[in-house]
């Protein structure tokens, strides 16, 4: 809910700017006993942005900094902000330094520096402003004052331009911002302004938090100013959704429906001609559908030709970055490109194909909250079937079976299509999708010695994880790789042999991964005069890439916020052993079935004569889950734990 402000507290914040920061405010602002857990305080942190017809807007920043530790001091040292001259403007224009004995100091603009921003898979040309401040002590404040007029996502130029129509926004005329209402530091006061014509409409939308927030006319334009006091970090959480799904913030937008975003979006890549496909294209394509049978194998071939050629680099290829994908052309020549220039080149070999195929934008690893401002940091495609639209991504399918990933799934995205359309949401896949099998048969011996096999088979999502073990490995490195993952089971392992899929050959029906492990362990299990105590192999905590809920703490009581797993998934476990002359249960771990909306256990243990069989389904039902989940999936945990952690103990 929004409180309206006083006009009195509106007064007393806004003349600090007029009249310079009074020393009573650092003093009185609190020290290291206050904040025990901050190195330093932000006193406030105010922003105010103008809006233009053109959607162009001018933000004016100023902030106060209090030192509070000697770490505080040199974190605080130099201040430095992240732009991209292309697209925006960035000029810091105050620096002053309040020391603690009420002294006075202004740094010299000379200190400034201009250099490019480290860049790594990605080489656009973003760039720092950096200011060095120097040295300071706890007690100490800095301020700064800076202006910046553009946006921070580029539609880079083939031409620099001086003129201010570069730092209008891609879709112009209109007006976005998110502003984020948390800190790892502590604010005091936070105070958001926006200046905007009255010829716009502001949509916007608080979520975790109550601002203080008022509206008043200002001739031609509306002024809205949204305060919020004592704000603070986000308490993290293992394994928690995304910080930005959970933290205070306010979103604001001018565009009514994602409808209007939706059909700019597909007009932007239309009118660049962003998938025209040239007579080299058409070839390729030719050549890669040579055997295709169906639809569904053309789909298939051009995806993973797309996911596995097209390297993940991002260049300025001149005008074509930010929401217009680079033409397919280019990316064809240069064989590299973002997730953007992916997905173009995906589509683009699509409609060379005959299909009909759409660019998408999605946020991956993060929601998308239902107001249409641009919330997007990825690329994927669509592709038009007799069933309606169907998803695909070659970013994140190489060496994949997919053609989605399914560590996307319950992701927002928006399509671009001609007829426009509402937000969307990725659908759940199944957990038999993504299987994770090991069947073991073995023998324990008098002497505590065990022999067996073990048998691996994964699909979809289990299969990626497995696969990119050696994808992503040295060829020679393979074996060693294995071999070490392997041992985990038992140090003294004897891998008697070990055989395994191609970790290349992905793409047909039987191609999913299988590894065949032959095995002997001495000492596996413990003999006493009248005992022998063990955990059998499949029991134990293996393979934890692919069986990620072993990764989580069960011991965890209690969640505030959602979590997510890896993939859904289905783990089936079995093992049969065959026993010595010891073949009464002293001991034998129990297994409860659970049956849950997020997770579901099912199995245990049976003594036979003389075999004892282990079996263990453990179903994962989706990857992102409600705090209120967390008690039925981690008693799944749990269970799966007590198996890998119990022993049985066998008698004569």
């Amino acid at each position: 809910m929004l409180r309206k402000l006083t006009l009195f507290a509106l007064l007393f914040f806004f003349s600090i700017q007029m009249m310079g920061v009074p020393f009573s405010m650092i003093q009185n602002a609190g020290d290291a006993e206050d904040y025990p857990h901050s190195d330093y305080l932000v006193v406030f942190d105010s922003t105010r942005v103008d809006v233009q017809e053109s959607g162009l807007s001018y933000r004016h920043y100023h902030k106060l900094y209090k030192v509070l530790t000697p770490e505080g001091a040199k974190k605080l040292n130099h201040l430095k902000f992240r732009y991209d001259p292309l697209s925006a403007y960035v000029e810091i224009r105050n620096v002053k330094i309040y020391r603690k004995d009420g002294t006075v100091e202004t740094i010299d603009m000379d200190k400034e520096r201009d250099y490019p921003a480290p860049a790594r898979m990605i080489y656009w040309g973003a760039r720092h402003k950096m200011i060095n401040i120097g040295d300071l002590e706890p007690g100490d404040a800095v301020e700064i004052e800076r202006f910046m007029k553009g946006f921070t996502y580029a539609l880079l130029q083939d031409e620099p331009t001086t003129s201010e129509s570069k730092y209008v926004p891609p879709m112009e005329g209109h007006f976005y911002d998110i502003v984020e209402f948390w800190n790892d530091e502590p604010i005091q006061k936070k105070v958001y302004k926006l200046l905007l014509p009255k010829s716009k409409e502001l949509y916007y939308e608080t979520y975790n938090t109550n601002l203080y927030a008022n509206k008043v006319s200002k001739g031609d334009h509306d002024q809205y100013t949204f305060v919020k006091t004592d704000v603070g970090p986000v308490e993290r959480e293992p394994h928690m959704v995304a910080v930005t799904d959970v933290a205070p913030k306010l979103i604001m937008t001018t565009t009514k429906k994602w409808e209007q975003k939706s059909l700019w979006f597909y007009n932007v890549n239309k009118d660049y001609g962003s998938f025209e496909y040239n007579q080299a294209i058409k070839d390729k394509v030719n050549e890669i559908l040579e055997d295709a049978q169906t639809q569904r194998d053309s789909i298939a071939q051009l995806t993973h030709w797309v996911a596995d050629n097209i390297r993940y680099s991002g260049l300025s290829m001149g005008e074509g970055e930010g929401y217009t994908l680079h033409k397919g052309t280019t990316v064809f020549r240069d064989r590299c490109g973002v997730c953007k220039d992916k997905a173009s080149m995906l589509i683009t070999m699509l409609r060379a194909a005959g299909f009909e195929s759409y660019a998408a934008m999605t946020m991956a690893r993060s929601s998308i909250k239902d107001i249409p401002a641009d919330q997007f940091n990825h690329s994927i495609t669509m592709v038009k079937l007799d069933t309606g639209y169907k998803l695909l991504d070659p970013t994140w399918v190489p060496f994949t079976r997919e053609l989605w990933s399914s560590l996307e799934q319950q992701q927002d995205y928006l399509p671009g299509t001609p007829e426009g359309s509402d937000l969307k949401e990725t659908a759940i896949s199944a957990p038999e999708n993504h299987y994770f099998r090991i069947n073991a048969t073995s023998t324990l011996q008098k002497d505590g010695t065990l022999t067996g096999e073990m048998n691996i088979e994964a699909e979809g999502q289990s299969d990626g994880a497995i696969r990119g073990m050696f994808t992503s490995n040295f060829k020679s490195d393979w074996d060693r790789t294995m071999e070490k993952l392997i041992r985990q089971i038992d140090p003294n392992m004897e891998i008697l042999e070990l055989t395994y899929s191609d970790p290349y050959d992905y793409q047909g029906e039987d191609d999913n991964m299988k590894i065949k492990v032959r095995y002997r362990i001495p000492d596996f299990g413990r003999v006493t005069s009248g005992e022998i105590i063990f955990t059998p192999v499949v029991a134990r905590e293996i393979f934890k890439n692919v069986n990620y809920h072993l990764n989580f703490d069960p011991d965890m009581k209690e969640r505030q916020y959602g979590f997510r797993d890896r993939c859904s998934r289905l783990v089936e476990l079995s093992e049969t052993i065959t026993l010595p002359d010891y073949k009464q249960a002293a001991y034998i771990p129990e297994a409860d079935k659970i049956q849950g909306s997020a997770a579901a256990f099912e199995g245990g243990y049976q003594l036979n004569d003389d075999q004892l069989v282990l079996n263990e389904t453990i179903t994962f039902k989706k990857r992102k889950y409600k705090a209120d989940a967390w008690e039925n999936f981690r008693n799944v945990v749990k269970l799966h734990q007590k198996l890998a952690d119990e022993k049985v103990i066998l008698e004569k």
